[in-house]
């Protein structure tokens, strides 16, 4: 079992996301990570989707994906060379003055951006690769009493050069 990854260019009409989950929930395959979002193409949307799964459920899952009438391409990513980021926004929150600081040199450590601030708060930004998200995450679970995190599905798209995720 390992985490698979799928590019899926779909028609963007109502109902396409309901029936590609549909086809993942009807199985029992558990979607790691969904994220849709249009194409230059406002009739086409591209659907980048994380399912960890053995070899044959996954061309399971491919074949079942290109039978979809909604389904105009579907591209195996797993082990292509992508540059892949999700995004994910942390607030730290109940911080005194000494704490702001060392979340802003976090901020700096990560290279992330600092979103907003407040009395005894800091809301950050962050792009990052999903690995380098849970460490960041981790860091300030330790750090911090208080930290509340909403975290988005990955985008990727294949690489030009041969440079990898």
């Amino acid at each position: 079992m390992k985490n698979r990854w799928i590019a899926l260019y779909v028609e963007n009409e109502v109902g396409v996301l309901a029936k590609v989950t549909g086809l993942f929930s009807g199985k029992s395959y558990n979607l790691q990570s969904l994220t849709v979002g249009t194409t230059e193409d406002e009739t086409v949307s591209r659907m980048t989707i994380c399912v960890t799964s053995d070899d044959i459920t996954f061309e399971q899952i491919k074949k079942q994906l290109n039978r979809m009438v909604e389904v105009i391409k579907v591209i195996d990513l797993t082990d292509v060379p992508l540059h892949m980021k999700e995004i994910l926004f942390a607030k730290v929150l109940r911080i005194d003055a000494s704490e702001k600081a060392e979340v802003f040199q976090i901020a700096q450590v990560f290279n992330v951006q600092v979103a907003d601030i407040g009395d005894d708060s800091v809301l950050l930004e962050c792009k990052l690769t999903a690995r380098r998200n849970d460490e960041l995450i981790h860091l300030l679970r330790t750090k911090f009493k208080s930290i509340e995190v909403v975290r988005g599905g990955a985008v990727a798209i294949e690489s030009i050069s041969t440079s990898c995720r």
